[in-house]
């Protein structure tokens, strides 16, 4: 993990770029604009929440600055390098090494531990089993699910595995977190508490988080807001709405 910091403040270093972006999908041989012309960036210890309805966009911007998916023109950069010429491999390399994901279904493997679920991508990365051992006993301690390492995903509540989650896109020490709906499956105290987690996360190690949600009560928890629809920012030079009261 980064060393934590009692007081995260934006940097200068913009660990993630998008210019241009536009996403198109055949429908019927007729274009779909997922996104149009989208530009966004996010520096070091940013905590931005991207908002938008159902259909909005919102999931495809995360999925092309995650790299799982390429965009149909524009160019995302990563630490300043451009994505679009880099191999398969690359990019999944830049994924396991620097970004870590959470997903609203939470994606936890069922025949495994929350111990094991977190160690999973340590074990992807080749680190020693006592470093692996600590750095889990670690992050468990970090989500407050020391005591529960044992257990599988399916004796654990829906807050309990979005924790678990947490501390498996974070144990690889990424530069950024990128969230996609992770209250959608919780009740709206669980929802808040998980918020509360990944702020005090990103203040303590300075982790950008970037968490896209059609719920506006998120909203609360952003150093910056961006809101999404029909493809498109919501200023039309594509750049990010800061919150006033930031």
């Amino acid at each position: 993990m980064h060393e934590p910091s009692r007081f995260c403040h934006f940097r200068g270093e913009r660990f993630l770029e998008a210019t241009h972006l536009t996403k198109v999908y055949r429908v019927g041989g007729e274009p779909v604009y997922a996104l149009r012309d989208v530009q966004f960036a996010a520096p070091q210890g940013d905590f931005v929440v991207i908002n938008g309805p159902s259909g909005s966009g919102k999931t495809t911007l995360l999925n092309l600055i995650a790299v799982i998916d390429r965009p149909t023109s524009g160019e995302v950069y990563i630490e300043g390098t451009p994505t679009s010429q880099q191999s398969e491999g690359q990019l999944a390399a830049l994924r396991k090494t620097k970004i870590g994901l959470v997903f609203q279904s939470f994606n936890l493997i069922p025949v495994l531990t929350a111990a094991e679920n977190v160690e999973y991508p340590l074990l992807l990365q080749q680190v020693t089993r006592p470093e692996r051992r600590a750095r889990v006993e670690a992050m468990l301690e970090e989500v407050g699910l020391s005591t529960l390492a044992r257990r599988r995903p399916n004796a654990l509540s829906g807050g309990q595995r979005q924790r678990v989650a947490i501390a498996r896109a974070l144990v690889t020490g990424p530069k950024v977190v990128l969230a996609d709906e992770p209250t959608a499956n919780l009740d709206s105290e669980t929802g808040g508490a998980v918020m509360d987690l990944m702020r005090r996360l990103n203040e303590e190690h300075c982790v950008t988080f970037v968490v896209v949600t059609h719920d506006p009560a998120v909203s609360k928890y952003a150093k910056r807001r961006v809101r999404i629809l029909d493809g498109r920012l919501e200023e039309g030079d594509g750049r990010v709405v800061v919150d006033p009261a930031s």
